[in-house]
């Protein structure tokens, strides 16, 4: 995967295009990343990448599908901690997607 260039500067990416430092996150590179997914960012996406980021700090991973899944409902309620709900704002894999776009490394058992 080639680098991103947000505002002038460099992002180095990993070959699956996660980010190589974690430190070089901003919601400009979230938008561009999630852009080569072919997603736009509503308020639904900011909510879960800001709760993607929480676990990561809370539990210095990032999270499988069901751990995310338990903590969106835990956080946002249980029509939003649903697999379904979660799969239309980061598909094919919400796990990957979200952490790719808030981010985090991958999730270990993503594949």
């Amino acid at each position: 995967m080639e680098n991103l260039k947000i505002e002038g500067r460099e992002i180095p990416l990993d070959k699956e295009g996660f980010l190589r430092d974690l430190d070089d996150w901003s919601p400009q590179v979230a938008e561009a990343l999630a852009a080569q997914e072919n997603i736009a960012l509503t308020d639904d996406h900011w909510d879960v990448i800001r709760l993607l980021q929480d676990f990561y700090r809370e539990f210095e991973l990032s999270p499988a599908m069901r751990p995310l899944v338990k903590y969106v409902g835990q956080h946002l309620g249980p029509e939003k901690g649903r697999s379904i709900f979660l799969m239309q704002l980061f598909p094919p894999s919400p796990a990957r997607v979200g952490s790719k776009i808030a981010g985090l490394p991958k999730p270990t058992n993503c594949l």
